[in-house]
């Protein structure tokens, strides 16, 4: 079964990064910095080829990160001497100081992403639920006199947009969007887990203190905050510092707008101590027949199409399609026209996309979410769903 080519490359990011991670532990620094280098790739491909990614900003700091980090090896692979002088201690004094002096702790992606709730098709029902959760709150704090949720889980299949809902909050709300993944949290070159929770949640209550709604959005939380049956002491003292930070954040006396948005494929993986954190559990699913056709009109918007497209035929070719299958068929659709171009020359402007593109694109493409997945999520929503 073929998924989309920016959740491969998501996927090889992670494995590499957390080979790193033990390769580093371990004392082992060629293979730490090889498995960085295939991380700083994978990264590469994703803000050369997609840059119109809504959350490319994000990786783009990520690919910094990583290059700043394999220097770092590569300067202790060196001959003592020969590696230019206070590189190590500048990283350290970074890491040291995260979260102490106002800065954003340097594990965490501070970016403002280009994406509205206008800008998601579909899921009409869990912009609703974020917006009484966050929104409304935000405008009329004053209307709330018991308070408002703090924390909103979203859950379901990869691809279908969850990461993209917890973006637009920012954009709506106009506060400051913070990007954060558990293995970030973890990691040892970032110090001790439970402190990096603890500097995450102190430098949003400063910036809410002074006015500015923050979203704190952890992706894969699942991992974070799940029960693994070989966890380390580490682990479990880095849930229980989550736990106290969301807790303290529930405190109805507190009217600073910090919230918490967690997005899973496996919620079933939560501890269910944290689930009950998370006031709302929003299923994202695969969008509808209305969804597809809306997020086709919106992918095909500056491409050409032939005059036999017919968008309606299509979003019912691509039910049980995820929204990230569906924007990469448009994206192959059109480099169909591309590849034309330039077998022919290289010169003019492509042919517009038919009919016949997509259908022969998805002929090729299975939908990435496995039907026995989708009962499941509906099995855990029956449980848990609290909207």
């Amino acid at each position: 079964m073929m998924s989309h080519p920016v959740m491969e490359l998501e996927n090889a990011i992670k494995k590499h990064a957390l080979a790193a991670m033990k390769a580093e532990k371990e004392g082992d620094l060629e293979v730490a910095l090889h498995n960085l280098r295939m991380a700083i790739e994978a990264l590469r491909k994703i803000v050369t080829y997609y840059p119109d990614h809504p959350l490319v900003g994000m990786y783009s700091r990520y690919l910094r990160q990583y290059e700043k980090k394999a220097k770092e090896i590569e300067s202790k692979l060196i001959p003592v001497g020969q590696a230019e002088a206070g590189e190590d201690e500048e990283y350290r004094v970074e890491v040291r100081d995260a979260g102490g002096n106002g800065s954003t702790p340097p594990f965490v992606m501070k970016e403002k992403p280009n994406v509205t709730f206008d800008d998601i098709a579909g899921l009409e029902d869990a912009k609703e639920a974020i917006r009484e959760a966050i929104l409304y709150p935000v405008k009329r704090p004053d209307l709330f006199p018991l308070g408002w949720p703090r924390g909103i889980l979203l859950y379901g299949p990869p691809g279908t947009g969850k990461t993209m809902l917890a973006a637009a909050v920012a954009n709506e709300v106009e506060g400051e969007f913070l990007y954060v993944d558990a293995a970030s949290i973890m990691s040892k070159w970032l110090g001790e887990g439970e402190k990096n929770v603890r500097k995450l949640f102190d430098y949003a209550r400063a910036r809410a203190k002074e006015g500015v709604p923050v979203v704190i959005f952890i992706d894969e939380i699942d991992a974070l905050l799940g029960v693994h049956s070989n966890e380390v002491g580490g682990e479990v003292r880095v849930r229980n510092q989550f736990l106290k930070e969301m807790d303290g954040l529930q405190d109805k006396s507190s009217k600073l707008h910090v919230y918490v948005i967690g997005a899973t494929n496996k919620p079933w993986a939560l501890d269910e101590p944290f689930i009950r954190r998370f006031q709302k559990r929003i299923y994202v699913p695969l969008p509808d027949k209305e969804a597809r056709r809306e997020l086709l009109r919106l992918l095909t918007r500056k491409i050409k199409l032939a005059s036999d497209v017919d968008l309606d035929e299509l979003a019912e070719m691509l039910e049980g399609y995820s929204g990230s299958d569906i924007r990469d068929i448009v994206q192959d659709a059109y480099m169909i026209t591309v590849k034309e171009l330039f077998k022919n020359g290289g010169k003019g402007e492509p042919r517009p996309v038919s009919m016949k593109d997509f259908k022969r694109v998805i002929e090729k493409r299975m939908p990435s979410v496995d039907k026995r997945m989708l009962k499941m999520y509906e099995e855990w929503s029956k449980r848990f769903s609290a909207v």
